[in-house]
């Protein structure tokens, strides 16, 4: 014979409207139990360096390693723009000859100068009050010395003074404009055209 289950009673649970009163001030909300603990301080930290020990997500190494290779390759362009302006063939060896040779150089430059959370081997540490203010004058000041002496030996000098060096200098001028503040590039690049149009030069 098929045994015949047992219901179970279902527990009576006391049925009661919700409380639209609105939270009870004597109890701490999840938002200022966060700020008790700083974890909102803790969060924007977090997200300025990457982690919580404040070290970057990606080496100082590494970095120079990668953007080396990028700078590399704006050598080689404007190489090619130069040769190909004067009407000279082009020998792709020589390209990649001279963009060998520009690359560790952009390498050490740029290990020792870009700002990164671990400092460089090769210079002291800066106080990271000064460090921002001294990294935007240098800059400043290759922007404007690489951009006016390219626009020098554009317009003075000879096709092959021109060709030997537009494309490193147009490479340090390029590369001190992105280290730049929005501001500090437009003054730089301000003054460069200012040079331009009064050192009685011209664009072409």
């Amino acid at each position: 014979m098929a045994r015949q289950r047992k219901d179970h009673k279902e527990p009576k649970i006391k049925l009661k409207k919700a409380d639209r009163s609105g939270p009870d001030p004597s109890q701490q909300t999840l938002v200022e139990l966060a700020e008790q603990r700083s974890l909102f301080k803790k969060a924007e930290a977090h997200n300025g360096t990457g982690s919580d020990d404040g070290e970057a997500l990606i080496g100082r190494f590494s970095e120079a390693v990668l953007w080396s290779f990028s700078l590399s390759m704006l050598h080689a362009t404007l190489d090619v723009l130069v040769t190909h302006q004067y009407a000279v063939e082009i020998v792709w060896q020589d390209i990649i000859s001279r963009t060998v040779q520009a690359f560790p150089i952009v390498l050490l430059l740029f290990y020792s100068l870009h700002p990164h959370p671990s400092p460089p081997i090769f210079l002291p540490r800066l106080s990271p009050k000064i460090q921002p203010a001294l990294h935007q004058i240098f800059f400043f000041v290759g922007s404007v010395a690489a951009g006016c002496y390219l626009i020098h030996v554009s317009n003075k000098h000879g096709y092959y003074a021109v060709m030997k060096q537009a494309p490193p200098l147009g490479t340090l001028w390029i590369w001190s404009v992105i280290e730049l503040d929005v501001q500090w590039a437009a003054s730089s690049l301000i003054f460069c055209a200012v040079f331009l149009r009064y050192g009685g030069y011209s664009f072409l």
